[in-house]
């Protein structure tokens, strides 16, 4: 299976509803929704071994994140970026890098 192939399949795994997987009002935190998602996406691979499944997941990750952080901070950069973490212009490569820009 190539990296290509495994990222189809990471985007194809689906993820039920919260309310499926714990049956509790409190809320999954972020790390309890990436483990779930990996141990399906896992799961939907057959025994197969992924290859590089770091920059699979950081592909898959990074794009939504700056969409929705660009979109809270009202498309402002800077705050954007300081909301992130990081400076304006790594903000600037990313965005333009997934061609957010």
């Amino acid at each position: 299976m190539t990296s290509q192939d495994e990222a189809l399949l990471f985007r194809a795994t689906p993820v039920e509803g919260l309310s499926d997987f714990i049956e509790t009002d409190k809320p999954a935190t972020l790390r309890e929704e990436v483990k779930r998602s990996m141990a399906a996406y896992f799961d939907q691979l057959g025994g197969q071994d992924p290859t590089e499944i770091y920059q699979l997941v950081m592909n898959e990750v990074e794009a939504p994140l700056l969409e929705i952080v660009m979109q809270r901070a009202d498309f402002n950069q800077c705050r954007a970026a300081t909301m992130l973490g990081i400076n304006r212009g790594t903000l600037r490569k990313k965005l333009k890098q997934y061609g957010l820009l």
